[in-house]
């Protein structure tokens, strides 16, 4: 089986985030943005994962070394372009032969199985190069995906785009897997003779097309998987996309949530039967709540593990961090209750309110 290999592009500042934090390390759920690209790869088993950074190359490399993964870095100095920034990663491939999976670290709801999706068409098709697409109602500043029928003919950018062109709503994600042997010589052609002065990614399709290689646009349905983040408004508006999501899926379970839409999870929650979960809750850090656990509105509850029948009343702080916090079996915890990290309470315990154990 062909060797796969990811390239995550995270060298730019995010200039309109107005932050002096590089703009993949602004979190979702609690982790970075790039944490989640990272995350949609694990399943892959990709043979190297290599990271392009820049704006803040030191404070990312930082995060990097925190994880228990394997990811080389190299260095993007000067941002210029996308095509640039593969450019950059040439010698961490050396000797590699296979397929190159190409990402952006702020596109953090891609998903596994879109991946693998992507990956198993890119085979069946044998095509040297396959870019992720999807519909957008305003595609006002994307490449445009040209097609006759239903094959790829190509990608027309929003600046070169016909009137007519400009009413396509298929785009271009960002997301490519090429052949390595065909994307390296297709970028010893890139040139920066444009308005801007940069390298762009989108030139070796083209390229592709014109040599006449098998370039294929596979297309997905679900946009929010390919939303980037370029602002402080669409951090917030993939948050809520990322917790409605969670929502759903414990919803499917069958927890009774009291508002979908406000409620939190920022790590991994794993309910029991007959859950039920108050408005304005947080769950941070892995929390197992058991069977038939009640929790009311307003608590925040980090790494914990609650017993079944146990219920906690309102505006109760659980603070396990890394120490942890066990509540036993039928206990009733609140309201305004704190436990701190280390706390073990036993079966049917009454915790009061204004309560700090």
């Amino acid at each position: 089986m062909t060797a796969i290999a990811a390239l995550i592009l995270a060298a730019g500042k995010g200039t309109r985030m107005k932050s002096e934090r590089p703009k993949v390390l602004h979190a979702i759920a609690g982790e970075p943005l790039l944490g989640h690209v990272l995350a949609a790869l694990s399943g892959l088993k990709p043979e190297r994962t290599v990271v392009v950074v820049g704006f803040g190359a030191k404070e990312v490399e930082n995060y990097l070394k925190k994880l228990p993964l394997e990811v080389e870095t190299v260095e993007q100095s000067e941002q210029k372009g996308t095509g640039h920034a593969v450019m950059m990663a040439l010698p961490a491939f050396e000797g590699f032969e296979g397929d190159v999976l190409i990402l952006s670290g702020d596109v953090p709801m891609i998903s596994p199985a879109t991946l693998e999706k992507m990956i198993e068409t890119h085979r069946e098709s044998r095509s040297s190069l396959t870019l992720l697409a999807t519909r957008i109602e305003h595609p006002k500043g994307y490449g445009r995906i040209k097609r006759e029928g239903d094959d790829f003919v190509g990608i027309v950018e929003e600046r070169d785009a016909s009137e007519e062109e400009r009413k396509i709503k298929e785009i271009n994600a960002g997301i490519y897997l090429a052949r390595w042997t065909d994307l390296k010589s297709a970028l010893d052609g890139l040139s920066n003779q444009n308005a801007q002065g940069e390298y762009y990614l989108t030139d070796v399709v083209k390229f592709a097309v014109a040599d006449g290689l098998a370039v294929h646009a596979h297309r997905i349905t679900d946009a929010v998987q390919v939303a980037g983040v370029n602002s402080p408004a669409q951090l917030a508006e993939l948050e809520r996309a990322y917790q409605r999501r969670r929502a759903d899926e414990l919803l499917v379970q069958g927890v009774r949530l009291a508002d979908p839409a406000r409620f939190d999870v920022r790590g991994e929650l794993v309910c029991g039967q007959d859950v039920e979960i108050d408005v304005n809750c947080v769950f941070e850090g892995t929390v197992h709540l058991g069977d038939g656990v009640r929790i009311g509105a307003n608590c925040v509850i980090a790494n914990a593990v609650i017993g079944a029948g146990a219920v906690i009343h309102p505006f109760t702080h659980i603070e396990g961090e890394k120490a942890g916090v066990k509540v036993g079996a039928g206990a009733l915890i609140g309201p305004f209750a704190r436990l701190r990290p280390g706390a073990d309470l036993g079966a049917e315990v009454h915790i009061g309110n204004f309560v700090e154990v």
